[in-house]
């Protein structure tokens, strides 16, 4: 059977619905693992990040065979692998599983994005950076999805085993969507395209500054949002997980209208501006302490962190088309890698902070399973608060550095003709047939 390119569209966003609700729904658990197996905060960020990790190893070898399998293929194993993860996850019994449970979600993902994107890029050739956009929409509304559902879960007293079990209603729906359907062939294969040409597109100094790039973009979104749930619940007193909800809400909405903005502003104006104003966003989250300045804080890191990885995707895609699904996925790959060390790094920065915040003559061991209503357990959530904070200034520095990186690219390209508004039109074009015409361009 053959699919029209709307039905693959709306395919490839439920399959990333199922990726985004897995992020929030691990973020809201990990209060409840920590608890259940008595996990330290060092344990959680590794746990955590082999998401990531997982996301990168299915990424690396995703993309130089997409190609080669097919997107089918990798579809199939996306299906198996977010299966196979949350029933592992479901029923663990301590760390090893949760972490094994938590790598096979990880490659799940990474096989959704790997045939995802070189999809959506194929079957919508003019209009890739919008569409890649609208596609991206949906990690952040699966986020929402995912964190409501946990939210509503835990006010109805369900356990953490419940949250994990309802992505299994996306994943079946995807699998209907998906699995009898015929996909077409990448946009690097259909364009003949050799495989040597696309590796040695990769090799271009422009590609190698966005690989680079895309490890701190994506530390900069993705390191916060995962322990966002955790460290505001006790910065500001509010349902952390609520937080996270209301960022990717409004990354959502931000990413349904990214036509418009990226048109205007081009792709290096929106991570230059996208860079900036993250900057300010995490620093922000790092110094409130009400619900309404958390709020407030959240709505700045939203719209700074909106556009960072579809942008940087798109950036690639239009660009340099003839990286095909290899740069894609080197472009996520990197991404996710970075993603799955600044997870334990955060983690252990947070462990280390909050013991330094504990004040004499109370200890970490003797008052960190103290009763919540007790005077200990309020020095011990004070301590959190601290180190909570002080691990998102840590991070801030992440998207400062990318500040610098993206005004020298927006200036080259004002300097190439690429950010004026002729070039946003010639954009539209898209494909590999428009590099052709860049070809003769000194610049890399």
């Amino acid at each position: 059977m053959t699919a029209n390119r709307s039905q693959l569209f709306v395919a490839s966003c439920v399959a990333l619905i199922v990726t985004a609700m897995s992020f929030a729904i691990r973020g809201d658990i990990m209060v409840d693992l920590e608890a259940q197996f008595a996990l330290s905060k060092s344990q959680l960020g590794w746990i955590s990040g082999t998401a990531f990790w997982g996301f990168t190893l299915a990424m690396v070898f995703g993309g130089p065979l997409c190609d080669v399998l097919g997107m089918k293929r990798l579809v199939v194993f996306a299906f198996v692998g977010h299966l196979a993860g949350i029933l592992v996850t479901i029923f663990a019994d301590g760390f090893g599983m949760l972490y094994a449970g938590t790598l096979l979600i990880g490659i799940a993902n990474g096989f959704v994005e790997a045939a995802c994107n070189p999809l959506i890029a194929t079957v919508y050739p003019t209009e890739k950076t919008k569409k890649l956009n609208q596609f991206h929409v949906w990690f952040p509304g699966g986020i929402v999805i995912g964190g409501l559902a946990a939210y509503g879960l835990s006010e109805a007293g369900m356990g953490w085993q419940w949250k994990m079990g309802v992505m299994l209603v996306p994943l079946a729906i995807y699998g209907i969507m998906f699995l009898p359907q015929k996909l077409p062939v990448t946009e690097r294969v259909a364009s003949g395209v050799s495989t040597k040409s696309m590796f040695s597109e990769c090799l271009r100094p422009l590609f190698i500054v966005m690989v680079l790039a895309m490890l701190l973009t994506a530390s900069s979104e993705l390191g916060p949002n995962q322990w966002i749930p955790n460290i505001l619940t006790f910065t500001a007193g509010v349902a952390g997980i609520l937080v996270l909800v209301w960022i990717n809400g409004l990354m959502a909405i931000g990413r349904q209208f990214a036509g418009p903005v990226v048109h205007r502003l081009s792709p290096s104006g929106v991570l230059l501006a996208s860079a900036a104003i993250t900057t300010l966003g995490l620093f922000l989250l790092s110094q409130v302490s009400t619900p309404v300045g958390v709020f407030s804080a959240a709505t700045v890191f939203a719209i700074g962190v909106c556009y960072f990885w579809p942008t940087m995707l798109g950036f690639v895609a239009e660009r340099l088309p003839k990286t095909g699904a290899l740069g894609l996925s080197i472009m996520g790959g990197a991404g996710m890698l970075s993603v799955s060390l600044i997870l334990p790094f955060m983690g252990q920065v947070y462990d280390d902070r909050t013991a330094e915040a504990v004040p004499a003559p109370y200890t970490v061991d003797a008052i960190k399973t103290a009763d919540a209503e007790s005077p200990e357990g309020a020095v011990w959530a004070e301590a959190q608060a601290v180190g909570g904070a002080s691990t998102l200034q840590v991070v801030t520095v992440l998207p400062a550095v990318l500040i610098v990186v993206f005004a020298g690219i927006f200036i080259r390209d004002r300097m190439t003709g690429h950010g004026s508004r002729d070039s946003a039109d010639r954009r539209d074009t898209g494909g590999i047939g428009a590099q052709n015409a860049e070809d003769s361009d000194p610049n890399p």
